[in-house]
């Protein structure tokens, strides 16, 4: 899950010899996180980037790919990371989808059949969830981009990508863990 996925990420990276200070660091920003949610661990994607989602337009089917990184891990964690790619590989996070954009996905993954019957208390625990844990899916693809940095022969700018991912973590912590606190201050039940 989430901390063993950050556990490999740092280990690779301290048998490299590259930044060992980060590990705890790291670690300790992602068990934030998990403390203030007891979200569902379901079975996750773990990259569900644009280019992993078919839609084939004559049958009206929308089809999930490339599963390389699917493994069990917080829902809030998938749902968040979905968000965070809609932003590319450039990381422009001005294309992050607003809350309504959200709350149609959110809809229809929570009762695919029955999308405007999910209760607003479930919709709004779900978004608090998923923008809270979006900082978790900055910090994996942030020490991804490092590792990829020093071992991958693929012509990128994986420390660029790196930067661009941490400094959105460091941009959005404070709004996330406002807007989850203030959610949970008013419902105990998330």
């Amino acid at each position: 899950m989430l901390f063993g996925l950050i556990s490999d990420y740092m280990l690779i990276l301290v048998r490299q010899a590259l930044y060992p200070c980060l590990f705890e660091c790291l670690l300790m920003m992602g068990q934030e996180l998990t403390d203030l949610f007891s979200g569902p661990v379901v079975f996750a994607h773990n990259d569900l980037l644009s280019g992993n989602l078919m839609l084939n337009d004559e049958q009206d089917k929308l089809y999930i790919i490339d599963f390389e990184y699917g493994s069990y891990n917080y829902r809030g964690f998938d749902i968040g990371n979905h968000f965070n790619e809609y932003a590319g590989y450039e990381c422009d996070y001005s294309l992050y989808p607003s809350k309504e954009e959200q709350y149609h996905f959110l809809r229809h993954y929570l009762q695919p059949e029955k999308p405007y019957e999910v209760s607003e208390k479930d919709l709004e625990d779900l978004y608090v969830e998923a923008n809270t844990f979006r900082l978790a899916s900055h910090l994996i693809w942030a020490l991804w981009g490092l590792i990829q940095a020093r071992m991958s022969p693929i012509d990128f700018d994986y420390l660029g990508y790196f930067f661009w991912r941490y400094n959105e973590y460091k941009k959005q912590k404070e709004k996330c863990f406002s807007l989850a606190q203030s959610h949970l201050s008013g419902s105990r039940t998330v």
